[in-house]
């Protein structure tokens, strides 16, 4: 089993303990030294961090297991790690953000399924590495979650769409909403901050930058600390002015600009006219635009006042009532006709209305590219075919190039994807190489294969020379 040492400056932090692979002696060992610079391994004598996750602003975190668990548990190991060089007080600044994100989470992770849980908050002090004076670390053990932030799920997905944006749109306010009921204030919403479970839940991440509201009256709210991420704050969080729970959802709509076309916040905001610019870069519904707009507000008070207010405004509107009517008597050219004759007579029925169109199929790059590797493996193998094997003339190529229009299609559609693309090169392959058997063949299974091979990179290449040349000029147009 590897541990991973939490010491910032040990030079090789990776330690192998093959002991650690029977579970009686994980259990019941007291514990382990980094064998590089002495560090204690298994934190509070019981977590153990196995890999490291990433570096923020005020500390690393770590992927950890909790051996008192029957299966093992596994959670996420923060360590208090501010970045620079900070004096005295801006690393007691720094210190008191990193304990209030425990206090949240134990406060609202408990209460809420889409806030991570609090395990343990504690300090470590260990003897210094090279010098005589101790070192202090503190430490914070919250819920795991298994899945992707939003962030990383932009850059393999492309952009999202618009029922994918209500969708966090309708989570994320339930979040916030519960938040600033319990007078909290997140001030750090960003993809990044937001994480998707495997199962498709999203969580509200990082805490660290809380505020609390103040509840007395006449008395004005406390001033921020200047916590923020560039390009999502609201102009009262950048001048340092007081936050509001319309601070989040001002952050929050950004975020939503980022997801829905795929650029950085810096280029949908023009900052000649201080206003934002991003529904030229994808069409939305009306109502889903005014409410975007709405929460990107420069002013505080021009925005909406909670995040309870927004889920009520991207309800779709309900259907007038239809008025009571009474009634009457029927004319007398119908009164004496029998029943069927006026059944007869009464309008037919209102076909009912056309079905919306399918959403378009969205494409990851991965597909992206798996598809053009895909379509010039293919093409090439019909061209061997065609040319070398089965004795076509270029008369032939009007049938090349409708079966690749034909493959692309199908690709398109989704008729055919993923493990059916690998099952349809294989048994190509298969064909082609057996079409050697037969007399006349020009060219060997090598090089058939490496020209098959060549074909899909060129492929893979042009897909993704293209996709550059789309994202460039999306961003002028």
């Amino acid at each position: 089993m590897e541990l991973h040492c939490t010491r910032p400056s040990c030079p090789k932090p990776i330690n192998a303990f093959a002991d650690l692979d029977s579970s009686a002696v994980l259990k019941t060992v007291q514990q382990k030294f980094c064998v590089t610079c002495g560090m204690p391994l298994i934190l509070s004598s019981r977590y153990l961090p196995i890999k490291l996750l990433g570096k923020g602003g005020f500390g690393t975190a770590y992927l950890a297991c909790d051996r008192y668990t029957p299966t093992m548990r596994q959670c996420v190991v923060k360590q208090f790690q501010p970045s620079g060089n900070l004096n005295p007080d801006q690393l007691q600044i720094a210190q008191d953000l990193f304990e209030r994100e425990a206090q949240v989470l134990e406060a609202l992770g408990d209460r809420h399924p889409q806030i991570p849980d609090l395990y343990a908050f504690f300090p470590l002090v260990v003897p210094g590495l090279g010098t005589s004076q101790p070192e202090e670390f503190f430490y914070l053990v919250q819920e795991f979650i298994d899945g992707q932030d939003l962030e990383h799920e932009l850059e393999q997905r492309g952009p999202l769409s618009e029922a994918a944006i209500l969708e966090i749109l309708n989570s994320i306010l339930k979040v916030l909403a519960f938040v600033h009921e319990n007078q909290t204030i997140h001030r750090d919403i960003k993809p990044s901050n937001i994480m998707r479970h495997r199962n498709g839940k999203l969580y509200l991440l990082d805490f660290g930058a809380v505020k609390q509201v103040t509840q007395a009256q006449g008395s004005s709210p406390a001033k921020s600390t200047g916590i923020y991420s560039m390009g999502f704050a609201p102009p009262e969080q950048m001048s340092g002015g007081a936050v509001y729970p319309s601070t989040d959802l001002y952050a929050l709509a950004v975020t939503c600009l980022t997801l829905l076309t795929g650029k950085p916040a810096g280029d949908l905001f023009d900052s000649y006219r201080n206003t934002w610019n991003w529904e030229k870069s994808v069409q939305v519904s009306p109502r889903l635009a005014a409410v975007l707009n709405r929460m990107l507000q420069s002013a505080p008070h021009q925005r909406f006042a909670s995040a309870q207010e927004v889920l009520q405004a991207l309800k779709p509107p309900a259907a007038p009532p239809s008025p009571p009517t009474t009634p009457s008597p029927p004319p007398a050219s119908t009164a004496l006709q029998p029943p069927s004759a006026a059944a007869s007579s009464s309008p037919p029925p209102a076909p009912p209305p056309p079905a919306p169109p399918a959403p378009r199929p969205q494409f990851s790059l991965l597909e992206v590219l798996g598809g053009a590797a895909f379509t010039g493996f293919e093409g090439s193998l019909v061209a061997i075919a065609l040319v070398s094997f089965l004795g076509v003339t270029l008369v032939g190529g009007g049938s090349w190039l409708l079966f690749m229009a034909a493959l692309t299609f199908l690709q398109w559609r989704r008729i055919i994807e993923r493990v059916d693309l690998a099952i349809i090169a294989v048994i190509s392959l298969g064909l082609v190489l057996m079409l050697r058997l037969y007399p006349g063949q020009l060219l060997s299974w090598q090089n058939v294969l490496i020209i098959a091979l060549i074909a899909a990179l060129i492929a893979v290449a042009i897909a993704i020379l293209f996709r550059l040349i789309y994202q460039i000029i999306s961003r002028f147009f």
